[in-house]
């Protein structure tokens, strides 16, 4: 791995090209006709293009500002607006109209909301399912500060799989975490993995972690019972949020799959245009064989 200045060019490995698709230009009209919050725009997202082209978007709920403000998420961070308690259908029907096999539901951390937002994030998947009895979900969850009954909220409406992200290494989190901890993180998913729910989690390279820290996160996330995991390049949204560290090469990328598999995981997700909800469907067809 080569360290590089974060104002240096992308290596070619992370040059994507934009398809000029009928299903993807139908997909992104979709979104911008609907107004939708989806963390494909918001965070800038490298896949959006592959994954709308095939018919997987991933949505975020409860609005678009987060109360919290880690420095490696291009997400609005302030004082959100009220709740609507009107999405869960909006999603549910948005889900409906672009004919999902497959649906990711994530969402801003709702700090201001005495119960996180856990009651919306419940109703969406209940309505999500019952007007789309044949999308399987995966969603991916804020920490609820580690509160086991908001957690059990989502647990009860039963998606095929719960995501929550480590992020980081243990080391960076106090660097590039606001509130969410290492520690706290794995509760999260141990509960999850406890209920006899699919606990998926992913982090991010190119921040300084070193090979041995990636290997200690992995063995964190097994002993919690994650089961599948996700590996991707951390790209700076601007000039405002952390710098690249490094640009792992795609070699390396392969070598934390192999790992990861022979350590434990049912499936791990490595690459550098990797992202938690990348191929999301592919990991639940996995976990069924």
């Amino acid at each position: 791995m080569v360290k590089i200045r974060s104002k240096v060019s992308k290596p070619d490995w992370l040059k994507i090209q934009l398809p000029n698709t009928a299903d993807y230009k139908w997909m992104h009209n979709t979104i911008r006709d609907h107004k939708l919050h989806t963390i494909c725009t918001s965070g800038k997202c490298p896949n959006s293009a592959e994954c709308w082209a095939n018919g997987t978007a991933t949505f975020m709920i409860l609005g678009d500002i987060c109360t919290r403000a880690c420095k490696f998420c291009n997400v609005k961070t302030g004082k959100p607006d009220p709740v609507d308690n009107k999405e869960p259908l909006r999603i549910a029907r948005s889900i409906q109209i672009m004919k999902l096999r497959h649906a990711v539901i994530t969402s801003v951390d709702r700090d201001d909301l005495e119960d996180g937002g856990a009651g919306i994030w419940a109703a969406t998947i209940e309505k999500t399912k019952e007007l789309n009895p044949n999308t399987s979900m995966e969603v991916l969850i804020p920490d609820f500060n580690g509160l086991h009954p908001l957690i059990q909220q989502v647990m009860d409406a039963k998606p095929e799989v719960i995501s929550h992200n480590l992020e980081t290494v243990r080391r960076l989190t106090p660097m590039i975490r606001t509130k969410a901890k290492y520690d706290l993180s794995l509760k999260v998913l141990k509960y999850i993995a406890e209920g006899g729910m699919v606990a998926k989690s992913g982090i991010m390279l190119g921040l300084g972690e070193t090979e041995e820290e990636v290997f200690e996160a992995m063995d964190d996330l097994l002993a919690a019972g994650v089961t599948v995991m996700t590996i991707g390049q951390y790209l700076c949204p601007s000039k405002d949020h952390l710098p690249v560290s490094e640009y792992v090469s795609p070699e390396q990328f392969e070598k934390y799959k192999t790992v990861g598999l022979e350590k434990g995981f049912k499936y791990v997700e490595s690459g550098p245009l990797v992202r938690s909800s990348y191929h999301a469907e592919e990991h639940i067809n996995a976990l069924k064989k």
